[in-house]
């Protein structure tokens, strides 16, 4: 199991950017593949990007891609997510999740994570 803890999250207008981390613990991070996940409010939590372990397969839901940029740095044991061109669609407590197994060889899907952060909250006002 890998431990969670998400920071960066905050108020900002349309059009601005923020830059979501999340840290974790263990020695074996570079081992999993790390998501990005958002729950808006009163809705259910939806997926957002995904980083493979090696860090060579990367995915984004549509509505993201061009804005948003999920990286990892495995020295740091950190998951990043810059998120650019802010809209006010994007209001949503964050979450990254890991990967429950390590070294995954296929494609990744939303019920593979088994290890949550407990959220930030990212608000863009219009």
């Amino acid at each position: 199991q890998v431990q969670l803890v998400e920071s960066g999250g905050g108020l900002v207008q349309a059009g601005g950017s923020l830059r979501l981390s999340c840290a974790a613990s263990g020695r074996t991070f570079s081992s999993y593949s790390m998501g990005w996940f958002r729950q808006p409010p009163g809705k259910e939590r939806e997926f957002v990007a995904t980083i493979s372990w090696s860090g060579g397969r990367i995915s984004y839901v549509d509505s993201v891609k061009g804005r948003f940029t999920i990286s990892r740095d495995n020295a740091k044991n950190t998951l990043y997510l810059q998120m650019n061109s802010l809209k006010p669609e994007d209001t949503a407590v964050y979450y990254c999740a890991a990967d429950r197994i390590m070294r995954r060889t296929g494609v990744i899907n939303a019920r593979d994570f088994g290890s949550w952060g407990q959220g930030t909250q990212v608000t863009v006002s219009s």
